[in-house]
């Protein structure tokens, strides 16, 4: 019988990769058998998230269905005769073949299991998010900022080893330099082996005689530094830049996390932006629209002379090209556009009044 994948996991037919990974995520852990779950469920939901979560794979179902995978189609991806089975009397989880070692990780995130991409996964630091206010200026041009972040870095006085310079560090007896001990649980379904970081030694597979005095053996230490970063020209409002390796540092030894700055931009009082133009608008007396002439009108470089026409009518937008926002790193710039206000002035003298008067007695 067909199988609809995009129901099993309760996504769109539209959902994007994030989207689907979620929902594989929470359903895996929900139906999960030693969880006291329904293992007919959480093989049906590992397989269309194998099918789904890669690109190849989703884009022969949307136009074959699952027949595609049937008979060795999908199980060649990892679950040999439909689910993989229950080999030796317990689940194997370690998915080959194909592009499909994210199923690995997915599940040893979530579960702990060994497998896919040889064996113990690298630590890693956690992620840092910080807002930053920019000028309208700011964002145009690009700028530099220096941000104070409190974080998790390298204990600077045993270089991140935790043990007290100048002792010694041995293996791990509890895990014999793995980092890992494997459990065995006894299900219903036969034995689930699981792999967790060794406690005895925080997953580095080895401890140190002596623990040091100003970590504590973590190879850690949270304190205050400054970084500064570089803020990209024609940066929007709402934008997240990733600066790689500037998060926390991990306690396992493994690579720092990232930072994410959020940006945000303080409105201009006369400046607008729209996409990589920007707008702004401006008063002209009529006299000037009708006769014609030039003004200055200020952009974000500075003021430009523009030429008015004559005749021009009120509301008609001008453009000032290369005054706008830089399109990335190509150097080209979206323009400015003025939309001119006619200035009709409320009051005036009785001379401009006479004056008017023969104008408009002319026709005008």
């Amino acid at each position: 019988m067909p199988k609809d994948y995009y129901s099993i996991l309760g996504v769109s037919k539209t959902a994007n990769d994030d989207e689907i990974k979620k929902a594989f995520r929470r359903l895996a852990h929900e139906h999960h058998p030693d969880k006291g779950g329904d293992a007919s469920k959480f093989k049906d939901i590992n397989e269309a998230y194998q099918v789904l979560g890669d690109k190849q794979k989703r884009a022969t179902y949307d136009q074959f269905g699952s027949a595609a995978f049937e008979n060795g189609g999908a199980g060649q991806g990892g679950f040999g005769g439909g689910f993989g089975g229950f080999p030796g009397g317990g689940f194997d989880f370690n998915f080959q073949g194909g592009d499909f070692g994210d199923l690995n990780d997915v599940l040893g995130e979530m579960f702990g299991f060994g497998g896919g991409r040889g064996g113990r996964r690298e630590k890693r630091g956690q992620n840092i998010e910080v807002d930053v206010e920019l000028s309208f200026r700011e964002a145009v041009f690009g700028a530099d900022k220096t941000l104070k972040l409190y974080r998790q870095l390298k204990c600077e006085h045993c270089k991140g080893e935790g043990a007290e310079p100048g002792t010694k560090v041995n293996e791990c007896k509890t895990c014999g330099g793995k980092g890992q001990v494997t459990h065995a649980t006894r299900t219903m379904f036969g034995t689930m082996q699981t792999l967790a970081e060794c406690k005895d030694c925080r997953g580095r597979g080895k401890k140190p005689e002596k623990e040091c005095t100003v970590c504590g053996g973590h190879g850690v230490h949270r304190r205050e530094q400054s970084v500064s970063i570089r803020i990209p020209a024609g940066v929007d409002d709402g934008a997240m830049l990733q600066v790689s390796g500037e998060g926390e540092a991990s306690a396992g030894g493994g690579r720092p996390g990232d930072l994410f700055v959020r940006i945000h931009v303080e409105q201009h009082p006369t400046f607008e932006r729209q996409g990589n133009d920007i707008v702004s608008e401006m008063a002209i007396p009529f006299t000037l629209l009708t006769l014609g002439g030039t003004i200055q009108v200020p952009t974000i470089d500075g003021d430009e002379a523009v030429k008015i026409p004559e005749g021009t009518q009120n509301g008609t937008m001008i453009t000032i090209r290369g005054r706008g926002i830089p399109y990335g790193r190509s150097g080209t710039r979206g323009n400015h556009n003025l939309k001119i206000i006619a200035d009709i002035p409320r009051k005036l003298s009785r001379e401009q009044k006479d004056l008017l008067d023969k104008l408009r007695n002319t026709g005008l």
